[in-house]
């Protein structure tokens, strides 16, 4: 579960990031604000059960990943190739630190 937090803070951090770049109105600074505090929330419940090293790599990896994929689909975003390349280079980093972290080796005594 606690790569589950992870996921669930990697996408609200999509739409937080979204938020501090389009929020006009205060109710699109408060829906902001609470996408703020339920990324953090879900990256200290992964911090819980991984290492909080692993936890923060992962997160800003994906969600930059993430957010560059969608301002080239709904923002229209400039195209290249090279960062095509470079977004699967966060990937598969990404993906390394997760097969390389074993989530019940890191419970401990628990």
């Amino acid at each position: 579960m606690a790569w589950g937090y992870v996921a669930l803070a990697a996408l609200v951090e999509i739409f937080w990031v979204v938020g501090l770049r389009y929020s006009e109105t205060f109710l699109q600074w408060t829906g902001t604000t609470v996408a703020i505090i339920f990324s953090f929330y879900f990256i200290i419940k992964a911090c819980e059960k991984l290492p909080s090293g692993t936890v923060y790599a992962v997160f800003t990896g994906s969600g930059a990943a993430a957010i560059l994929v969608v301002d080239i689909f709904v923002f229209k975003a400039d195209f290249t190739w090279i960062t095509l390349s470079f977004i699967a280079l966060i990937v598969i980093g990404v993906v390394g630190i997760k097969m390389t972290t074993d989530e019940a080796d890191q419970q401990g005594g628990d």
